[in-house]
């Protein structure tokens, strides 16, 4: 199912295609900058990985004090 999704959205795209895009990005954005992006790509996906990953839900992790 996910390879007919990334088939529809991206046909036909093969390594030539790739490294064209990564050689436009680099011209873009630069060497630094791009590895800054990657930097910050990384972290937001690990992070979004460990909130999915936690079991409890927000409401148990700071329960509301009783009076």
């Amino acid at each position: 199912m996910q390879e007919q999704l990334i088939g529809f959205i991206l046909p036909n795209l093969g390594l030539p295609e790739m490294i064209i895009i990564g050689l436009v990005a680099l011209l873009v954005f630069g060497g630094r900058r791009l590895g800054d992006i990657g930097k910050g790509l990384g972290e937001g996906i690990r992070n979004f990985k460990g909130a999915v990953k936690d079991d409890k839900p927000a409401e148990e992790e700071h329960p509301k004090p009783t009076p």
